[in-house]
């Protein structure tokens, strides 16, 4: 397993965002921005809005577009599902708050939904389940039942068009891409008009905590769906070829283009913990939010820039009263 650089930080309870811009009175695209210099470790700060000043003619924004599932389900029995992972159109892992769980069970969502253990019992929190339901059938009566994954620091059951972005399209993530939460379709149109190329591609996210700190899990551990357009990898060839920047939006996108350079294939599975030994390919930039204590996409941040640099900007966003997580503040690393 890849080591990990633990970077470890004081983070201020106050600091963890608890509730999307919009209901902080305040647009998506109006939150903090920190940019750091790559190879000079040197901070600015400003808004998302004014992206563009940090880009040029030429430079292509990946993002991701997949779009976030409602993944909790309450069974009638009071159990608590937690989609994990798609395996088909029918069949999930999940994860299951139950004291006992057997290969047969049979858990009731409504009259017309349910699902049943499929999987033997192991030494893990993951369950694979077959639902009653498949495909777009399924899809619908998630979205008519679920509600979207929310950890211990949002306390507000925001509803889920809060936990999409913009331009998401393709359902089947079970936690918010965030790193993309910040963009309008204003600013997207405003960086086009400057020359700033968009490109799609979809990485469907996993469950990232299974509600026991024993099971803390590895990149290396969380296999997640991916697909990217010829289109946009072609996109992204001209830009490499040009001497432009390719912006990756998210470590979700990082992963699936980073994992494409690695395997050539554009779609399949990917598992790839990139830490900061690894030599990134194609990734020139990342715009991601701001990540938690000895989290792994600290990890990858590494790959773009010198640990100290990155923990120093972390030391002024703090200072700075950034805020954190899926609802809070924005990184340009370039």
């Amino acid at each position: 397993m890849a080591t990990s650089t633990s970077m470890d930080f004081w983070l201020p309870d106050e600091l963890n965002a608890a509730a999307p811009a919009e209901r902080r009175g305040i647009r998506r695209d109006h939150v903090k921005l920190l940019v750091l210099d790559r190879k000079s470790g040197e901070v600015s700060h400003d808004i998302f809005y004014n992206l563009e000043q940090y880009l040029s003619p030429g430079d292509v924004i990946v993002l991701n577009n997949s779009r976030t599932l409602p993944a909790i389900l309450k069974a009638q029995d009071g159990t608590e599902l937690r989609l994990a992972r798609r395996i088909d159109s029918r069949t999930w892992d999940v994860l299951l708050v139950s004291d006992r769980v057997k290969q047969g069970d049979t858990f009731f969502f409504s009259n017309t939904l349910s699902a049943t253990v499929t999987g033997d019992e192991c030494d893990s929190p993951i369950t694979r389940v077959m639902f009653s339901k498949e495909g777009t059938a399924l899809l619908e009566e998630l979205y008519a039942l679920g509600e979207p994954v929310r950890y211990e620091y949002i306390q507000e059951p925001w509803g889920l068009e809060y936990y999409q972005t913009v331009f998401a399209s393709k359902p089947g993530s079970v936690e918010m891409p965030s790193a993309g939460r910040a963009f309008s379709w204003q600013l997207l149109k405003r960086l086009q008009q400057k020359g700033v190329k968009i490109a799609y591609m979809q990485l469907h996210t996993g469950l990232s905590y299974f509600l026991d700190d024993k099971w803390e899990h590895s990149p290396e551990d969380n296999l997640e769906e991916y697909d990217i357009p010829v289109e946009t990898m072609q996109e992204v060839q001209r830009a490499k070829e040009h001497g432009h920047k390719v912006i990756a939006v998210g470590t979700t996108v990082v992963r699936a283009l980073e994992t494409a350079a690695k395997t050539n294939a554009l779609s399949g599975w990917t598992n790839l913990y990139i830490t900061g030994d690894y030599q990134l390919q194609v990734a020139d930039a990342i715009i991601t939010g701001m990540h938690e204590p000895k989290a792994s996409h600290l990890d990858m941040l590494c790959a773009f820039v010198a640990p100290n640099h990155l923990f120093n900007a972390y030391g002024l966003a703090i200072q700075e009263r950034y805020l954190w997580h899926e609802f809070g503040d924005m990184n340009l690393i370039v």
